[in-house]
């Protein structure tokens, strides 16, 4: 099996620094020139075989500099289904924080969703008892959340867009909430939406969500649904997610990223974004920038 080692940069000397380092370990591998996919930003080269030792030499090369680089299979790089999740993935935030600072409670929710996405304790136990706390908090809060603390990742359109406008079926899977993905989806250019539930009783939350929850393993359901549904597998679908609920999609796609994600998750991906933009899970795909869609 050929593979394609991607890297994108977040700094233009950045980029310069790794494109020769790099290309001096290819030089004595016998890589071929590499193919630019963005003028200062990122490049790829073609990868003949991998031994155990290339990693560590890639590794070294780039250093400490801001740089996201993967090695991923040349083969059916381009993926025709897209699954993401939603908070601190294409959204900056986590949204029931956000909820919870308008019921006063921001710092004990917060430290529950930490735990939570570390994998340290269940989501579906997590989530009932920080949904359990917003009990009482009114509606408007929604809404005032979602204006003033929701904001698209940087790069979150272009990536949704571009892999639209090329074919693929692009869904958000988040274990939060129906009134934020709805938003997001539609501000994103995502086709549907998959996510929990809150209950109220007209005025404020009662503190429920809809059963069942939607966690990890419905995650990676999804992703095989929404797969099958036009014809393709797991290994047709790129999967990003940053935290322990989203570790079995990630793992089951043919193409699991990692984004800015906790330990547990980024031991596991294929690739993580640590440094760049979304963007860059188009260059693990091939993508060139040229080919990207109007943001």
């Amino acid at each position: 099996m050929s593979f394609i080692l991607v890297f994108a940069a977040a700094e233009r000397s950045a980029y310069a620094e790794t494109l020769l380092a790099i290309g001096q370990v290819g030089k004595s591998r016998g890589f071929v020139p590499p193919r630019v996919l963005s003028g200062w930003e990122a490049a790829e080269w073609a990868v003949a075989e991998i031994d155990p030792e290339l990693p560590a030499e890639i590794a070294a090369a780039v250093g400490d500099r801001p740089v996201d680089w993967a090695l991923v299979p040349a083969e059916g790089r381009r993926k025709r289904l897209l699954v993401a999740d939603m908070d601190s993935t294409i959204i900056g935030c986590e949204c029931l924080d956000e909820l919870a600072d308008f019921a006063g409670l921001k710092a004990e929710i917060a430290a529950i969703t930490e735990r939570a996405m570390r994998g340290e304790i269940a989501f579906e136990g997590a989530l009932r008892a920080r949904v359990g706390m917003l009990k009482g908090l009114g509606l408007d809060a929604l809404q005032r959340c979602f204006d003033e603390r929701v904001r698209l990742n940087p790069g979150a359109r272009t990536l949704v867009r571009t892999m639209a406008a090329h074919g693929a079926r692009c869904v958000l899977v988040s274990g939060g909430f129906s009134f934020f993905t709805s938003r997001v989806a539609a501000l994103a250019g995502f086709h549907a939406d998959r996510a929990n539930r809150l209950i109220d009783d007209g005025r404020a939350l009662t503190g429920a969500v809809a059963e069942p929850i939607l966690g990890r393993e419905a995650k990676r359901s999804a992703l095989e649904e929404e797969a099958a549904a036009i014809g393709a597998t797991a290994a047709d679908a790129l999967a990003i997610g940053d935290g322990a609920n989203d570790l079995d999609m990630i793992v089951a796609a043919g193409l699991g990223v990692a984004y800015r994600a906790k330990p547990v998750v980024a031991a596991q991906a294929d690739a993580r974004i640590d440094h760049t933009s979304l963007e860059t899970a188009l260059f693990l795909q091939g993508y060139a920038r040229a080919e990207f869609a109007p943001d």
